[in-house]
């Protein structure tokens, strides 16, 4: 009876799924994709650690890297990644929004991204019905696979649970764009203010991905101004200081950060202190040790999540652009002298 059973389901299974790509469960009429599922390359992502002036870039990083580079300078703000939130170069598809997409979007545009989501969540779960019972794979069934078992990776041990990382990131390349002209006011000193700190001049760079170098920026957590700093850190770190002063607060950046370094020992996890504090550092470092990957891929302290764990990616990121933003930038996009 159970052999029958099992056969049984195979059957269903393959009825249901034996199609090229799968139905789509919104009007195709609504929106454009970009990535068509095909085949994906399987290559060797993972290379040996660089180095860009005092901050290391591991070769595990790579991934999330250019993930937040295409965030930053190939990604509109009608543009949309369906991703895994672990595997960063695991791309689903990116999916264009209909109409104007403001710096807000509308609740059509986002129960669209609602419906991509959790499109590509039955996908993912199906798939894994599909090989626990032995069914044959249909071409977006083997797009999946390949995606998911690239670099390297088994699929086998990715799969579980990547139904529930499927996450969507909206591109920021217009916003990106306005940070770095905005950025020309208070380049130089506040470069100024982390050499005479004898830090890094380059954490200048850091409000890109704190504010967009938007001097009145306030986030849900209670942190406002261009260096994000919430009142109990500013207490601290500029205690004389306006939070929404973009030079005091880059004077109390520079405070917490050379104190952040003392503390936790090296740049990756300080600049993530930023983000997940010096505390909650020290201990995801307790815990996994000092090895900053590790903790990337392994700490999972209740409040690190998502952002603490591609903080540091998101810098070397925009750092890399910001310091050559013609590199990264196509002509007709950079209106800028540098």
């Amino acid at each position: 009876m159970r052999i029958w059973l099992l056969l049984l389901i195979a059957l269903v299974l393959n009825a249901c799924s034996s199609s090229a790509p799968p139905v789509q469960p919104v009007n195709t009429m609504a929106y454009g994709t970009i990535t068509q599922p095909r085949m994906a390359q399987r290559q060797n992502f993972y290379r040996s650690a660089t180095h860009f002036g005092a901050f290391q870039k591991p070769g595990e990083l790579e991934a999330a890297v250019e993930f937040w580079r295409k965030t930053y300078t190939v990604w509109s703000r009608s543009q949309v990644a369906i991703h895994d939130d672990r595997y960063l170069d695991v791309i689903y598809e990116v999916m264009v929004l209909p109409g104007y997409a403001g710096e807000c979007l509308t609740s059509e545009q986002k129960e669209m991204i609602r419906q991509r989501r959790d499109f590509w969540k039955a996908q993912l779960s199906g798939l894994e019905s599909k090989l626990l019972y032995n069914v044959k794979l249909n071409p977006n069934d083997r797009y999946i696979s390949d995606k998911l078992a690239s670099n390297g990776r088994q699929l086998n041990r990715v799969l579980y649970g990547a139904a529930e990382r499927v996450r969507s990131q909206r591109g920021t390349r217009e916003r990106f764009m306005h940070g770095l002209e905005i950025s020309r006011r208070y380049n130089q000193e506040f470069r100024r203010i982390f050499r005479n700190a004898g830090l890094p001049e380059d954490l200048a760079y850091l409000p890109h991905v704190e504010s967009s170098f938007q001097p009145s920026a306030k986030s849900s957590a209670g942190a406002v101004g261009m260096w994000q700093f919430t009142k109990g850190a500013a207490k601290t770190f500029m205690p004389y200081g306006d939070r929404l002063d973009p030079f005091a607060s880059a004077y109390g950046a520079a405070r917490y950060l050379s104190y952040a370094y003392s503390k936790l020992g090296d740049w990756p996890t300080a600049i993530t202190s930023f983000n997940h504090g010096i505390g909650g550092m020290k201990r995801a470092q307790d815990q996994v040790g000092r090895d900053f990957v590790r903790i990337v891929e392994s700490y999972n302290g209740p409040a690190f999540g998502f952002a603490s764990r591609n903080y540091y990616a998101q810098f070397l990121a925009a750092r890399e652009i910001a310091s050559k933003p013609a590199q990264y930038l196509p002509d007709q996009y950079l209106a800028l002298d540098y």
